[in-house]
Parts: structure tokens; sequence; C-alpha cells
């Protein structure tokens, strides 16, 4: 990867991995959204894009992953692939992310021919274009005060996807409010890649903003030091063909939250209105008791 690249284009790098063997592939471990751990969604395009590297004649349309360990970003990510079933309809695969030796994640993924169907979906919800709403770097401007000084050039780093929250929280001492959280987001160099890529980039995003639903009820961000958050599993659904480049809606929602985790739910539409994916997430949300005073 060379300093030149703009973020996003390191992150169309990152998704192009390196084939090791047969069902063999290595992945960057850093870049894209953070820096102290791989990011959730990092991983989850790496794994489809492995899977889909056996898979040259048909589409994704479900992946269900595990978050076993943390991944270390200094370092690579081994990604073995195993074909588990090529069907005349439908092609399954299991891929397992390694690292330092040991399973950091693990996913199935399930590919369909096209076939004609019945059609149907919920109406996307009326919250304005994206222009109504500021864009993440000028959000985060707008906060990076409240962070000590070491923390503040990582906050308002470039990042490769393009996203507005809809009636956005202050970072540091939200209220509590509705589980009800969307943004829009796009990445304006997926235009001109295949549909593979396009799949890649929206699992990618997909992570982005899902935990910090269940959050919101009560009136917690990462920010405070409060709780301890971690992506447990996720899971996510391929409806309709995909251009990245364009402003998508993320609707999420938390309907659940109880025993240090909370359930949390997306649809995501493309701008005309379109249901092109779904995704559901469980995630840790423990709470951090405060250091007693000396």
């Amino acid at each position: 990867m060379t300093h030149d690249m703009t973020p996003a284009e390191e992150l169309l790098h990152l998704l192009d991995i390196e084939q090791l063997e047969v069902d063999l592939f290595r992945g960057i471990g850093g870049g894209g959204e953070t820096t102290m751990r791989i990011f959730g969604g990092h991983v989850i395009a790496q794994a489809l894009m492995a899977a889909y590297r056996t898979v040259p004649d048909r589409l994704c349309h479900s992946l269900h992953a595990y978050f076993i360990r943390p991944g270390d970003p200094k370092i690579p990510v081994i990604y073995q692939v195993d074909r588990a079933r090529d069907g005349g309809s439908f092609t399954t695969r299991r891929v397992v992310a390694i690292q330092h030796g040991k399973q950091i994640f693990n996913m199935s993924a399930s590919f369909h021919v096209a076939e004609d169907g019945w059609e149907y979906q919920h109406p996307m919800k009326d919250v304005g274009s994206p222009e109504d709403w500021p864009n993440r770097n000028d959000l985060r401007a707008a906060f990076v005060e409240k962070l000590p000084e070491k923390y503040r050039a990582d906050f308002l780093r470039e990042r490769p996807i393009e996203l507005r929250e809809v009636e956005p929280r202050d970072f540091f001492d939200p209220d509590a409010t509705s589980d009800i959280n969307q943004l829009w987001f796009r990445m304006e160099a997926a235009k001109g890649q295949d549909a593979q890529m396009q799949h890649c980039l929206l699992a990618y995003a997909s992570d982005m903003n899902l935990l910090g639903s269940s959050l919101r009820p009560h009136g917690l961000t990462w920010f405070q030091g409060k709780v301890m958050t971690a992506s447990l599993d996720h899971a996510m659904w391929f409806h309709a063909p995909i251009e990245f480049a364009d402003w998508h809606l993320y609707d999420l929602d938390a309907p659940w939250t109880g025993g240090g985790r909370g359930f949390n739910r997306g649809a995501i539409y493309s701008q005309s209105g379109q249901l092109v994916a779904s995704v559901a997430q469980e995630g840790l949300m423990r709470p951090i008791a405060p250091k007693a005073k000396p």
C-alpha cells in the first residue's frame, strides 16, 4: 500500500486479497476505519472476497459470521475457504480468518443463481436527503477539542466511506433517546467496480454505527468510558444489485438490550427507495465500573 492512495483507494486495495494456495488467501490487516484493532467490517469484507474467489458464477445472498478474537492490525490475516457445497442453484462456503495461529473470525456464506420470483419490500422512511445532514468530518471537528490531544489526529483521520448521520447526537454527553438510528453512506470510488466488490464494500460499511443503536436508549457512546463494546456476530442478506458509489440509507434499530449484550438490526436502501440488503448483529455492551478514587 502506498502513501499517495486516498482512503477509498486503500480500501479497494485491502479487499484485493492475495491468493497463497488453492482456497488459501492473505489480506492486509491495517487500514480502514480503525487503528487500534481491525474493524469488524474489514474482516467480513475480506472473508466474503475470499469466498468469492472460489465462486465465480453467482452472487452471495446471505452470510452469517462470528467474531472470536480481536484482530491485530499490525499483521496480515489468513483466510481459509472450505468449499462446503456446490449445488445446482446454491453454493455454500465456510471461511476461517486466522492470526497468530488462532481463529479470530469465521463465516458461512451462501451464493444463489439469478432467479425470478414474487417481489415485495417495506418502504423506505423519509428522512430527508444526504445533503440535509452534516458530513462525518465536519461533525467530528465540532467535538475534537473534548478529546485528549493524543487521540485527535486519529479521530479526524479521513476514512474511506462518506457518512452523514440523521439527527446526530453529542459524542460525549448524549441524551437517552430512541434506538432508531439512521445514516446515509456511500463510497464514490466504488463506481465501476464489479458486483462482487460492490457486495464486499457494502459488507464493510454494514458494520458502521450498527452496535451504536443499542447504546442510544441508555444515553451511552463509546467516548464516555462507561461501556465496553465489541461485535459478537453479524448476519447480512443481499436483496438487489448494489451501486455503492451512490447514496444509500442505513435504517437501524435495536429492539432489545440485556445481559451485557444488545441486538441490532439494519435495512439498507438505495436513494431511489429499493431495499438492497438487511443486517442483524448482536454486540457486547458490558458496563465499565468507575475507577475507585485513591
